[in-house]
């Protein structure tokens, strides 16, 4: 029914009975109804429409729905005229006020009281009246003034006051709880800030926890307390706990357009933490904050987070980007800002703002309402608040959240972790820079390639002035660096190898031709490569036996040889060549390179084994390597063969080695791989550990793998199936409201083409998983329904049909009858084509409980359903095995003991006759259960509690006493949770025996 128009309302006191119960019945819609201006307009317009009656209940009940949804809106500031309306409605027919709008009343002095604080143009003279009033009201009607004393907390600490803030903070906890006190979880929420206000933060965190582990709760709770728990756990070094707060808290807070001033707090905490992308895609979430002026308070403490965030991106060199702002105007045109459009470097909004325009407009706007406050309060304490929070400077350089920002930021250069002097020009500088870039490379240090770009730099453009030797090493190197482009890369080494010609080294000179070939191969040109390599091999090893090439230079030109076979994927030649290459270096193990030239080829080798599906030999070849380089002290370079040693163990079931190997793959990289080496190194060992039940550092690798392959520019390939694991594993530490906001994000990266259906379907089943821990059952339903979706085309059917199952499941929970009938309809017929007659029969019982449910089939249509399911099992029996005929026995007598049930819950109490027939489906169960065998001991006692219960009710009070008894001696010295239940409930049946027996 549209509720509203004014269609329906009879007008004056004219109004029958139909148009009273339909408004009524529609405040009730419309309070169920999301936050926001939305609903504020509505409960306005049925407002006229009560007022229209002239039902002066009714008009009190439409106020006081107004003032609810003002309260919980952006619109506070539309409080005041109903609020005083209703007061003088009270003042002059308090009979018309039954006790609960009596006690909405008081409740909401509360709500007006404060909000007023949070208003610049209502004087503080005004304040202090309300609040007058507020404790003179509370008195009269006999409440406690233990409201009143916190809503004098909120005057003082806005205004500074703290001995009288003191004062009421120990007055508040010192009066009595009574009905007018806020919630246990609202209560703990202030108490806990008053104590991080004054810098008592493990105080307020202790305070808070029965919030946060939800023992007390309250529509708004924990959600608050979780983004005020941010900022004290960061400053307590809590970074785990603080990421779980943000991803928990923001997505609680998301939907509720109350709750700007926690939403800044998440944007605060991103801003602080590293997250700045994300921090603007919490912007981007709610546009209507930048400009909603309702609750000026939590609208200044919005614009000052957004003026600290973009101060930060514009320190971080991203001042030009476009970022969401407000829509009703634009850098151009918004009050206080001077600079133009920028350049969009990023996904921003669309709305033509820049970081740095914004923080200018924003930084402006919350400065001018702050100042509002305090000429209003008469000193500076709210600006100086609000510019100290615009100048915090960032707690952490990164704190990884496992989620990924869309509009992601251009990731950041980190400094070599080891610089080389860089001076520039002749004499010195240069020629300490060359020292160290040679040492470095004798030492085959990762940082040699850093240190001959310096080199190249101080060297400059010119280095005509330098000699052969040294041009050629800086050309060489140039041809080394992964910066420099491919299709330079050739010409580079061969310009190299002239010079070390003309410098008298014909032997490197060789060496560099092949690198040349082998630079060949990697712009995609193995065959010309292979072609090119032959001449500077048989140069080299010919040299080398004249004693004008050293072992290193020969090896070089094999091992580049090498190289370009392993690409073109024959395997003969290249054994061939691995084995010439291990007969030339292992007589030479003392001299230089020699050990770094075995341990390559051995890994060549081992990836040989494995193509040819010789795993076991793949892993030896693998760990010979990485001993190899470790013996040598080199190893940084036995990364890549314990990479692959972790792989390969964990795909032969041997997890130990797996993670033995990954953990020193992931210490031995430490500071000399990239991005993308991180993400694959964090992303074995989260793999590893996952599959031998250490979860809980497991999600810390998968969280790293997901940072890291952010940084590598590949937030939508290897990252989203980092944080698809991250989700799964929080999931399986019972951090469900983590792992929603893990697996809701990365569910956008997720294609069938660039991930399978596999993950996609695993994705949406744990976010049903996660919604359904946290209460949310339509939305659970709505993944399992996609997931089935997907699953439905699938060879074999057994996911579709659980994921079916599970979707009717939530949609029951959800209380969508209709819906949920449908769904176990069609498990049903995917678990008959499955053979799974067990699952089949559990979908037909739960129909028919979804039967009896108000406005559906009734309980005729249950119990033909319930007939069904026992004819299902029946004929099942017929054909079953030994093995499966006591399962199917078991099924049927469950069948029978639900429709007893069904029977007796659709009888009056007590109802002989139902009663009756209802105890013989019990006998009919008891008899398949003791057929079924001592398996299902546990499932015949609760049928047999159930019929003493009957009989109880029956009056057949001996019959009952002999089935509690037997229940009893059967349980006698028996241990366990079910044990002990089934015994209480025996207990229960005789105690209800004995007390009908004395009445």
């Amino acid at each position: 029914m549209g509720v509203g128009a004014g269609s329906g309302a009879g007008a004056g006191s004219g109004a029958g009975a139909h148009d009273t119960a339909r408004l009524y019945e529609a405040l009730r819609a419309n309070d169920a109804e999301p936050e926001g201006p939305a609903r504020n307009a509505r409960a306005e317009r049925l407002l006229a429409e009560c007022e229209r009656t002239g039902d002066t209940p009714l008009l009190i009940e439409g106020l006081s729905h107004l003032l609810k949804v003002y309260n919980y809106s952006s619109e506070k500031d539309k409080m005041f005229v109903p609020f005083a309306r209703l007061l003088r409605l009270w003042d002059e027919r308090p009979g018309d006020f039954d006790e609960s709008a009596a006690h909405s009343l008081h409740w909401m002095f509360k709500w007006v009281s404060s909000s007023m604080v949070d208003q610049p143009h209502i004087p503080l003279a005004s304040i202090e009246k309300w609040q007058a009033e507020m404790e003179r009201r509370y008195r009269l009607a006999g409440h406690s003034e233990r409201a009143v004393r916190q809503g004098e907390l909120r005057i003082a600490r806005h205004l500074g006051d703290m001995e009288r803030a003191r004062r009421a903070y120990d007055a508040w906890l010192a009066a009595d709880r009574d009905r007018m006190a806020n919630c246990h979880a609202c209560e703990l929420h202030g108490q806990g800030g008053w104590l991080v206000e004054l810098g008592r933060d493990t105080e307020a965190l202790k305070l808070w926890e029965p919030v946060l582990d939800g023992q007390y709760t309250c529509a708004h709770e924990p959600h608050a307390v979780l983004a005020a728990s941010l900022l004290p756990l960061l400053r307590l070094g809590e970074t785990d706990r603080a990421r779980a707060h943000h991803l928990r808290g923001y997505r609680m807070v998301r939907p509720m357009e109350s709750m700007r001033d926690s939403v800044a707090l998440h944007v605060e905490f991103c801003a602080l933490t590293g997250n700045e992308a994300r921090a603007l895609e919490i912007l981007a979430d709610r546009p209507a904050y930048f400009t909603a002026t309702g609750n000026p308070d939590s609208h200044m403490d919005f614009l000052a987070v957004t003026a600290l965030l973009m101060d930060r991106l514009t320190a971080l060199g991203h001042g030009s980007r476009t970022v969401p702002g407000p829509t009703d105007t634009g850098p151009g045109t918004g009050p206080g800002t001077d600079t133009g459009p920028g350049t969009d470097t990023g996904s921003g909004s669309g709305s033509g703002w820049t970081a740095a325009a914004l923080a200018a407009h924003a930084r402006k706007q919350a400065l001018a309402i702050a100042a509002r406050f305090d000429e209003r309060n008469g000193n500076t304490r709210v600006s100086t608040l609000v510019r100290e929070r615009m100048a915090q400077a960032p707690v952490l350089d990164r704190l990884p959240l496992g989620m990924r920002a869309v509009a992601r930021l251009t990731p950041r250069t980190a400094a070599p972790a080891s610089d080389v002097p860089t001076a520039g020009g002749e004499g010195a500088g240069l020629t300490e820079s060359l020292a160290e870039a040679r040492r470095l490379s004798e030492e085959q240090h990762p940082e040699a390639g850093a240190a001959w770009a310096a080199v190249a730099r101080a060297a400059g453009e010119d280095a005509a002035g330098l000699g052969a030797r040294d041009r050629a090493e800086i050309a060489d190197h140039r041809g080394m660096d992964p910066r420099t482009a491919p299709g330079e890369t050739p010409a580079l080494f061969r310009g190299a190898a002239e010079l070390y010609e003309d410098a008298g080294d014909p032997g490197e000179a060789a060496a560099a031709r092949a690198r040349a070939a082998y630079a060949l191969a990697l712009a995609g040109r193995p065959d010309e490569a292979l072609a090119a390599v032959a001449g500077p091999c048989e140069q080299a090893l010919a040299l080398h036996s004249g004693g004008r090439a050293s072992a290193r230079q020969a090896t070089g030109a094999l091992v580049c040889r090498l190289r370009i076979l392993a690409m073109t994927g024959e395997g003969t030649a290249v054994e061939e060549a691995a084995r010439e290459l291990l007969a030339f270096a292992e007589p030479r193990r003392g001299e230089p390179r020699m050990v770094s030239r075995i341990a390559e080829t051995l890994t060549v080798l081992g990836d040989l084994a494995a193509r040819r599906g010789d795993l076991r030999e793949a892993a030896g070849l693998y760990a010979r390597s990485a001993e190899e380089y470790a013996g040598a002290g080199l190893s940084w370079y036995a990364v890549e063969a314990e990479a692959r040693l972790a792989g390969l163990s964990h795909h032969l079931g041997d997890h130990e080695a797996a993670e033995r190997a990954a953990r020193a793959a992931l210490e031995h990289g430490g500071p000399y791989i990239g991005a993308t080496g991180r993400t694959r190194l964090h992303l074995q060992l989260a793999e590893t550990l996952g599959a031998t039940g250490q979860t809980e550092e497991a999600s810390q690798h998968a969280l790293e793998a997901a940072h890291w392959a952010d940084e590598a520019g590949d937030s939508a390939g290897i990252g989203a199936y980092a944080r698809h694991l991250l989700g799964g594993q929080l999931l399986g530490l019972g951090r469900a409201a983590e792992a929603a906001a893990v697996l809701e994000a990365v569910l956008p990266d997720l294609t069938a083409d660039d991930h399978g259906e596999g993950m996609i379907v695993q994705t949406r089943w744990w976010l049903g998983d996660c919604l359904t821990a946290l209460g949310e059952p339509r939305g659970a339903a709505e993944q399992w329904l996609l997931a089935a979706e997907i699953a439905r085309a699938w060879p074999e059917q057994r996911d579709h049909a659980m994921l079916a199952n599970l979707a009717a499941q939530a949609l029951y929970r959800a209380g969508l009858d209709d819906e949920a009938d449908a769904a176990y309809e069609r498990a049903g017929e995917l678990w008959r084509e499955l053979g799974d007659v067990h699952a089949l029969v559990r979908t037909v019982r739960v129909r028919a409980w979804i039967a009896v449910r108000e406005g559906q089939a009734g309980p005729e249509a249950a119990r033909a359903l319930m007939e069904r399911a026992a004819g299902e099992c029946e004929e099942a029996l017929g054909g079953a095995s030994a093995g499966e005929r006591a399962h199917l026995l078991a099924e049927l007598a469950d069948t029978h003991r639900q429709t007893a049930e069904l029977v007796a819950n659709a009888a009056d109490e007590g109802d002989p006759v139902a009663y009756g027939e209802a105890l013989a489906y019990v006998e009919r169960a008891l008899g398949f259960f003791g057929e079924a065998g001592e398996e299902f001991r546990d499932a015949r006692t609760g049928a047999e509690l159930f019929a003493a219960w009957l009989e109880a009710g029956s009056g057949r009070a001996a019959e009952a006493r002999a089935r509690a008894g037997a229940v009893l001696a059967l349980y006698e010295g028996a241990e366990g949770e079910l044990a002990e239940s089934r015994c209480r409930e025996a207990h229960a049946v005789l105690e209800r025996l004995a007390k009908a027996a004395a009445g």
